[in-house]
């Protein structure tokens, strides 16, 4: 692996406790330049983990909490205007950052909400007609409460569909929440991160990611699985073409993160549940007799043919 991912994942677990298969999935996922979802319960660390990305990288770090009455222009910016000149300048938002926290998105309006799908897409907003490029590498970590739902607004399927992983970090263990007590005890693990990589460095990375071989036979199980969740009897609406892209893309970071230069069926079984689940819609018997979307996705890849 890069010594600088390397040195990123001792980072983050140096204050993230006990998560090590969620701090490789996150790597995984900022490497093939995709967004993340966390549904989870309050306090378990989702800001702590978004700050320790935002200064091991040297990065600039935005947060937005969510409210009923937030405003897309709260989050872009907005032309405001200069009486001397009598011209209009563009002040930019809090998305102007290279890791953003979108924390309790479910809370804003789908308006607002949307407001978020150019960035997430295409790395840039546009205010009356004129476009503004982010700044690379260009991060969206959106938190949801999947407990407290009163006040709330469901994430559309476009926007769930700009998420490259919907993950949870639950609960720690005893030891680790133990751990995470005594770390504390004098001061925050957070003011003593240091940096391990730049910005710059990390969009080297990304760019590196594209050398990664994957085999026809690999991109074709991929698609078979993809196409099944378009045929299952569970599921009202499968994943899209975007979701083939963002696991292809996934499927190369994870092979790099191994030190391969090539993807393997493995890696398609392994990624698939994380960055699939979250796209489907089930048929309405089927979300209100308990089923997963994770368990469909595990029950289609039990039955598609792994190629040799």
């Amino acid at each position: 692996m890069n010594e600088h991912i390397t040195q990123l994942e001792v980072n983050l677990n140096s204050v993230i406790k006990g998560k090590a298969e969620l701090v490789k999935l996150i790597i995984v996922t900022l490497l093939a330049k995709g967004h993340i979802l966390l549904e989870d319960i309050p306090g378990v660390g989702k800001t702590t983990l978004a700050k320790a990305i935002s200064k091991s990288i040297q990065g600039k770090f935005s947060r937005i909490q969510f409210t009923p009455d937030l405003l897309p222009t709260d989050i872009i910016g907005s032309p405001i205007y200069n009486p001397k000149e009598g011209t209009f300048n563009f002040k930019a938002g809090a998305i102007f950052s290279n890791i953003l926290l979108a924390d309790e998105i479910n809370r804003a309006s789908p308006r607002t909400q949307s407001s978020l799908l150019e960035a997430m897409s295409e790395s840039q907003v546009t205010v009356d007609g004129t476009s503004y490029k982010l700044e690379l590498p260009f991060l969206v970590i959106s938190t949801q409460n999947p407990i407290e739902y009163h006040g709330t607004y469901p994430l559309p399927e476009a926007q769930m569909d700009r998420f490259a992983v919907q993950l949870s970090m639950g609960y720690p263990s005893k030891e680790d929440e133990l751990d995470i007590i005594y770390s504390q005890k004098n001061s925050n693990p957070l003011d003593d991160l240091q940096a391990v990589l730049t910005c710059s460095d990390l969009v080297d990375i990304q760019n590196q990611i594209n050398q990664v071989n994957v085999e026809k036979s690999v991109t074709q199980y991929l698609l078979n699985i993809v196409e099944e969740t378009r045929k299952h009897n569970l599921v009202k609406l499968g994943v899209s073409p975007r979701g083939s892209i963002v696991l292809f893309n996934m499927i190369r970071a994870y092979a790099y993160t191994k030190d391969r230069n090539y993807s393997i069926p493995d890696d398609v079984k392994y990624l698939a549940e994380y960055v699939l689940s979250h796209r489907l819609v089930l048929e309405t018997k089927a979300k209100y007799s308990g089923v997963k979307k994770s368990e469909v996705i595990k029950d289609i890849i039990s039955k598609v043919p792994v190629p040799r």
